[in-house]
């Protein structure tokens, strides 16, 4: 099916291959790894540059009924429109990690040049949750030193513990 779809665009060419992979059940217990093989090809194509497309995050805000619908080419429009969905989802996130950006970048006007906040904010920003392990072990302070810099950017805790707590933005 490869070799027969290579003509295709690249995001038809996705939707065909993952469902052929679905109708023959390559691996009946991991049908999971379908949509990685086609976030994969989508990679190799160029259309997904650096990191796998996130094809599931879409697929649960198309219906059920579509995805599992009996005719092929609606199955194939429903996996079209779950690539749209997580493309939407991914620029609305896009949109709120630039304004969390943004946000932090005031908090770090006036600072000294040595002040590790910069530091930390391209930390927080490249990844969900930090904890203060991390921040400890990135930036080279004490474990005071991690806790007053999380306090100094108002960073929202995402543990509700009072151990091992681990912060995000919001």
């Amino acid at each position: 099916m490869l070799a027969e779809t290579r003509e295709l665009p690249s995001v038809l060419r996705a939707a065909i291959l993952l469902e052929a992979w679905t109708e023959i059940e390559v691996l009946q217990h991991a049908a999971w790894l379908g949509p990685l093989f086609c976030a994969a090809l989508l990679r190799q194509e160029g259309l997904a540059g650096h990191q796998l497309v996130c094809l599931h995050l879409g697929a649960k805000n198309v219906p059920r009924e579509r995805r599992r619908s009996r005719n092929r080419g609606d199955r194939l429009l429903a996996f079209l429109d779950a690539i749209h969905e997580a493309a939407l989802a991914g620029l609305k996130e896009h949109d709120r990690l630039v304004l969390a950006k943004n946000q932090l970048a005031r908090r770090l006007r006036d600072r000294r040049a040595s002040s590790k906040l910069p530091d930390l904010v391209e930390l927080v920003l490249s990844r969900p949750l930090v904890s203060t392990g991390m921040i400890q072990e990135t930036l080279k302070v004490s474990k005071q030193g991690a806790l007053n810099l999380v306090g100094e950017l108002n960073l929202r805790e995402m543990t509700g513990r009072g151990r091992f707590r681990a912060w995000g933005i919001v």
